[in-house]
């Protein structure tokens, strides 16, 4: 008797399990298709928050050639500029504005992933909601002088001024040397207010020393020719561990020895590894959100991506929508000591640093 019931209950497991693995397999084609049918005939505006140009531009660009490849439909991408307050304006017209129905995605500046955290009164936005499909690769910092400076060393940077160029004190260029300013006694002077390749013209011109914030494949990319006639001196890198092409420069976390200070940088390190970011904004259906994260992922691995990347002097190290959700959501979650830390290393906004 026992047998029969117990034979009995696995025979009705059985048949539950066997409905609930049709109704998976049934449900992923099924959310496919509606992908398919919603973007089928449809157009993706790509809102990028540099001007054209930049290297945001640039990583956007070239994300927008392939992804529709991928996406269900095939809908036509068109990508669309909208620069201003080094990123804060698009990414506030995302959150705040934008269509919220799939017909809309774009980037953001990778240093204004935790500034609402950080309390920027301007950034009316909240990052963890914020639907992310993903992120080309990461962006870790590096701070160099033209190679007439006499600056050949960060340990040099703490005994003059050092005046480098900026597009403002809202991103990483702007930050970064503040930043040093107060955690490693560098003096660094920034100069505020030049477009995005006329910071680089402007150390070229020698009316500026250097840059510091800006990464390696931004002059890869931009200024090959700096690195290979050695145009340029690196002297700091940010970043876990030393990028291939800098193995003898040094990182910031070895000058950090304090549990609290090393903490503030983790935190601040989302902002390194979410390097190139890309998303929807909030409440944007999900099967739709799931289509385009597969698909950014395929994009991701496509040869025809990567040989153009590979043109642009491009290296993805890509994250997953996944990912950069749960990293971001991470840092929301820090304490509050190391919160007022970071703040206080990496200010919120471009008020607090008037030149």
């Amino acid at each position: 008797m026992d047998q029969g019931n117990n034979g009995s209950r696995r025979g009705r497991v059985s048949t539950v399990l066997a409905a609930a693995a049709f109704l998976t397999i049934a449900a992923a084609p099924a959310g496919a298709q509606s992908a398919a049918s919603f973007y089928s005939g449809k157009l993706i505006r790509f809102i990028i928050p540099d001007g054209v140009g930049g290297g945001y531009d640039a990583y956007s660009r070239i994300l927008a050639r392939h992804l529709a490849d991928h996406i269900p439909g095939h809908p036509r991408i068109v990508p669309e500029n909208m620069p201003g307050a080094n990123g804060i304006v698009a990414t506030n017209w995302l959150y705040n504005a934008a269509p919220r129905d799939g017909s809309v995605m774009g980037s953001t500046y990778n240093a204004l992933l935790t500034d609402p955290l950080l309390g920027n009164p301007v950034a009316r936005y909240d990052p963890t909601k914020f639907a992310w499909i993903g992120s080309i690769t990461t962006q870790y910092s590096t701070c160099m002088v033209w190679n007439t400076s006499s600056i050949q060393t960060i340990e040099d940077a703490t005994k003059r001024e050092v005046r480098v160029s900026t597009t403002g004190l809202a991103g990483n260029s702007g930050k970064l040397p503040l930043m040093l300013n107060t955690l490693l006694g560098t003096k660094f002077k920034v100069i505020a207010g030049y477009t995005t390749s006329g910071m680089r013209l402007a150390v070229e011109r020698g009316e500026v020393e250097g840059i510091c914030g800006v990464p390696y494949d931004t002059y890869a990319a931009a200024n090959p020719e700096w690195l290979t006639d050695n145009k340029i001196r690196f002297i700091l890198q940010v970043g876990p561990k030393a990028l291939k092409d800098l193995p003898d420069v040094p990182l910031l976390i070895d000058y950090v020895k304090g549990p609290l200070e090393r903490a503030a940088l983790t935190l601040l390190n989302v902002n390194q590894d979410v390097g190139r970011p890309q998303m929807f904004p909030p409440n944007v259906p999900d099967y739709l959100v799931t289509a385009v994260r597969t698909a950014f992922d395929e994009t991701m691995q496509d040869p025809q991506f990567l040989a153009d990347a590979q043109k642009q002097h491009i290296e993805p190290a890509p994250m997953t929508g996944a990912a950069v959700e749960a990293e971001i959501k991470q840092s929301y979650g820090a304490p509050k000591d190391v919160v007022a830390l970071a703040a206080k290393l990496w200010p919120a906004g471009p008020a607090q640093h008037k030149e």
